[in-house]
């Protein structure tokens, strides 16, 4: 969906600075609640997003869209599940994440609760960011809706082809239709930024060094 050089080109720039270019260009909030972090490493993600929906049911039901999303999308896609009601349970696990990791995927980013940390962490090193590390299961408390439809996740709007990055900073969706400027002006932020930073230093003054460019 993405050509190479968009991918790459945002896995150099951090989540700070493409927040700060998606609230510029899209005039949206793109980064979700901060509890939405990573859980098993450090690993960046940057990739489509591909979207689920899950609700609460009293049935024993397998998450079937989200099974079928991680046998069929395409590799570096990052499967997105937003949750309605009760998010403090598991909606990923080892068996999905392995799944997940034989089809290519690039990660996952959960509005409620990851499980199997430990498994995840010794067999693959999948990036997951969720909102929580929990050990109950889906089954008998939800059941998917739907796939490849918007959905909330992390406070944000999330459609399914929207651009998601994620670093140790959270993470921030970066509307479809902006990519290409978002991924511009967060270059422009970093540069920007490094070469403050290296007047701060140069000058060792804070004021000095933010005055070239008279911001933060």
């Amino acid at each position: 969906m993405y050509d190479q050089e968009i991918l790459d080109g945002f896995r150099r720039v951090s989540t700070a600075s493409v927040s700060d270019a998606v609230d510029k260009i899209a005039r949206t909030r793109g980064f979700m609640d901060p509890p939405i972090k990573p859980r098993i490493n450090d690993k960046k993600i940057v990739g489509p997003a591909v979207t689920i929906l899950e609700a609460p049911t009293n049935e024993a039901l397998p998450p079937q869209h989200a099974l079928d999303a991680i046998d069929e999308s395409p590799p570096g896609s990052i499967i997105v599940i937003g949750v309605l009601g009760d998010r403090e349970v598991a909606v990923w696990g080892g068996l999905m994440t392995a799944g997940a990791e034989v089809n290519g995927l690039g990660g996952a980013v959960l509005d409620a609760g990851v499980r199997d940390v430990a498994e995840i962490r010794r067999d693959s090193g999948f990036p997951v960011f969720a909102r929580c590390v929990c050990p109950a299961t889906t089954v008998g408390r939800f059941k998917t809706l739907s796939s490849n439809e918007p959905v909330l996740c992390g406070g944000v709007l999330v459609r399914p082809g929207d651009l998601i990055v994620g670093d140790l900073d959270g993470v921030v969706v970066v509307p479809q239709r902006s990519v290409e400027a978002v991924l511009r002006m967060a270059t422009e932020i970093e540069e920007r930024e490094a070469e403050q930073a290296r007047l701060i230093r140069q000058n060792r003054s804070l004021r000095e060094g933010l005055a070239k460019y008279g911001r933060i």
